[in-house]
């Protein structure tokens, strides 16, 4: 495939926010400062389009007993996985896929999209609300809904550690030199040392919390009851802020990059772009198509539609 221009990278891009009206019981919190302008491309992706990890130009999703590679002009790879569930991770050469179906860890080759090994973690929460992610040499994932995250060595594919947190955990995020894991019954998130494999502090949060990412200077969580977005100081652990964004925040998803926090939404609109520094959303793009899952490249963004069964590029003018 050839590659994306970067002639214009996504976080330069200035323009006017295309701003999505509805109908919601108290008017949503408008657009600010710097606006964001992106053009999306569809991919029909037959199934059940979700989770999202990015590959270089490409990007897998999660789908009915699969995992896909897609481009931004079609599928390029799928592997048979019973039932793939939650974020991945790509390290090591390899994509690491939590099975819901035997509640254990895949570990895909990227180039040949073949098995490497299978490695029996347990997971928190077999529905598929969970994360695996990557960070400190390892790969970690919720493994019990007691109260563990477990740690992988991707040298040996096997459970090297098992750290105890807060019952029902299983949303996970690494940066900030910590892993970062929330328990969405606790209302807490949980800084974790990779140096010791302990809590190392905690910092409440507010109704049901959820998926979280860590980067442009903060953690940021998805408080999916109250329709917010918490930011957390990594160094502190204080509170720093909060960003209403709509009358609930259930599902979706959020990740960092290139000088902004993006919020994948159910409700409202397709996605929403927050300003790190102050906490104003920039933009609402796209229309409500249902759940889904974001993930941010610097040349684009992906989301995955899985009621509408499409993939969708997002990228400024001037790039594909």
């Amino acid at each position: 495939m050839a590659r994306r221009s970067a002639a214009r990278p996504l976080a330069l891009v200035m323009a006017s926010a295309l701003v999505v009206s509805c109908a919601a019981e108290e008017p949503l919190p408008p657009a600010e400062g710097p606006a964001v302008e992106l053009t999306e491309k569809a991919l029909e992706v037959p199934g059940f389009a979700d989770f999202l990890a990015v590959d270089g130009d490409t990007v897998w999703v999660t789908n009915d007993g699969r995992v896909e590679q897609w481009s931004t002009t079609g599928k390029v790879a799928s592997f048979a996985v019973p039932r793939p569930c939650g974020t991945m991770a790509i390290a090591e050469g390899s994509l690491w896929v939590a099975n819901c179906k035997g509640a254990e860890i895949y570990r895909i080759n990227l180039k040949t999209a073949s098995l490497e090994a299978t490695i029996a973690s347990g997971l928190a929460n077999p529905k598929g609300e969970t994360n695996v992610v990557s960070g400190a040499g390892s790969i970690w994932v919720a493994s019990d809904p007691a109260g563990k995250v477990a740690r992988i060595d991707p040298a040996t594919n096997a459970v090297v550690a098992t750290i105890p947190v807060a019952p029902e955990t299983w949303y996970l995020a690494y940066g900030f030199d910590a892993l970062w894991a929330v328990s969405s019954e606790g209302k807490v998130l949980q800084r974790i040392d990779p140096a010791t494999n302990t809590v190392s502090g905690t910092v409440a949060l507010g109704d049901t919390p959820g998926f979280l990412a860590a980067g442009e200077g903060a953690v940021w969580v998805q408080e999916q009851g109250d329709g917010t977005v918490a930011k957390v100081d990594p160094a502190t652990l204080k509170l720093a802020g909060r960003t209403k964004v709509g009358a609930n925040l259930k599902w979706g998803d959020i990740d960092t990059g290139g000088g902004a926090v993006w919020l994948r939404t159910t409700d409202d609109q397709t996605l929403v772009v927050i300003d790190p520094a102050s906490g104003a959303i920039r933009a609402r793009l796209g229309a409500a198509v249902g759940s889904g899952a974001l993930r941010w490249t610097p040349d684009g963004v992906w989301t995955s539609a899985h009621d509408n069964q499409t993939l969708s590029w997002w990228s400024a003018p001037g790039t594909r």
